[in-house]
């Protein structure tokens, strides 16, 4: 079979290879799965370069979310086994964790609505407690962990404040439901923030980017507000002062969704039937920006970890169905 190999780690379009390698042999409770689609998460950029909090042995396949299809002709999303990831025409995931993907959504809409939406999901109800009339602000809003939360936010009945980086993904954030969208490059974010919230400040604060997010979110959280910590997009992981948190009264909040599976695997279900559900209704639908060949992958990836981005972009395997 075809498949994306990292040697040697380093920047995903000068390590990742696309080789032919014999068809991964399941272990035990795991099942060998035909891949119809893969999306590209910022964590596939992370493995190339051996920064990620799970580093496979050499060589692996990337490719950590996938739509695909079981022996049996099921279609499934699923959380590949890594080292045999999803940028491959066959991965091995294990089979007590394959969710059903949703009839609503097609093969590449179905592999982006997992991951990032159930780390909105679990960001913002289970840690944030998020309710509706409150105000959400989202880092990144365009990109594919913030577009989702978006979704969710709008879903939920929050007053959503999304902020980009530029002018065309300040577009895609409106069209996405943001009720006000702030440029970083152009405007003074905490500045808008409490102007559009009569100096409050924002409820719920979502942050996949840290560093001068960070910063950013710490002055412009209400009083009694969140901010939900998802990731470090930036390559700068912020140390909060604290003696500011208790002065002003915020909570912060980490959320690492992968330990959901392994500590409370039924929540995880849980999440994907609400996501199920929204998805049917049209409350939430993953925007695909870029569908890509197999062969375009390394790009892909590549595109991702630099920011250049909008939404989900997703390798799909039409043509080697």
């Amino acid at each position: 079979m075809q498949a994306w190999q990292v040697h040697e780690n380093g920047e995903p379009s000068e390590v990742m290879r696309l080789e032919q390698v014999p068809t991964p042999t399941p272990g035990d409770g795991q099942v060998l799965l035909k891949v119809r689609a893969a999306n590209i998460n910022f964590p596939d950029a992370l493995l190339c370069r051996g920064q990620y909090q799970v580093r496979p042995p050499l060589p692996f396949t990337p490719g950590v979310e996938i739509c695909a299809e079981t022996e049996d002709g099921r279609r499934v999303i699923a959380n590949p086994a890594l080292p045999y990831g999803g940028l491959a025409e066959y991965a091995v995931a294990d089979a007590a964790a394959l969710l059903p993907a949703p009839g609503s959504l097609d093969d590449a809409e179905a592999a982006a609505l997992h991951i990032g939406y159930q780390t909105g999901w679990f960001g913002l109800h289970r840690r944030a407690g998020l309710q509706a009339g409150e105000t959400l602000l989202v880092h990144a809003a365009a990109g594919g962990v913030g577009s989702a939360a978006v979704q969710l936010g709008k879903a939920a009945g929050a007053r959503v404040i999304g902020v980009v980086g530029g002018a065309e993904k300040a577009a895609v954030a409106r069209e996405l439901g943001c009720d006000l969208v702030v440029d970083r490059r152009a405007e003074d974010v905490v500045a808008a923030v409490k102007e559009a919230t009569g100096g409050r400040g924002a409820d719920v604060i979502y942050d996949p980017v840290g560093g001068a997010a960070y910063a950013q979110s710490a002055k412009a959280v209400a009083f009694e507000g969140r901010i939900v910590v998802v990731g470090f997009a930036s390559g700068t992981i912020p140390s909060p002062a604290l003696n500011h948190a208790l002065v002003k009264n915020y909570s912060i909040l980490g959320l690492h969704w992968g330990l959901y599976n392994t500590k409370n695997p039924k929540l995880v279900r849980h999440c994907h039937e609400e996501l199920t559900e929204l998805a049917a209704r049209g409350a939430v639908k993953p925007l695909v920006s870029e569908r890509v060949p197999l062969g375009g992958a390394a790009g892909a990836v590549q595109k991702v970890a630099d920011g250049l981005t909008t939404g989900r972009v997703v390798v799909t395997l039409e043509e080697t169905a």
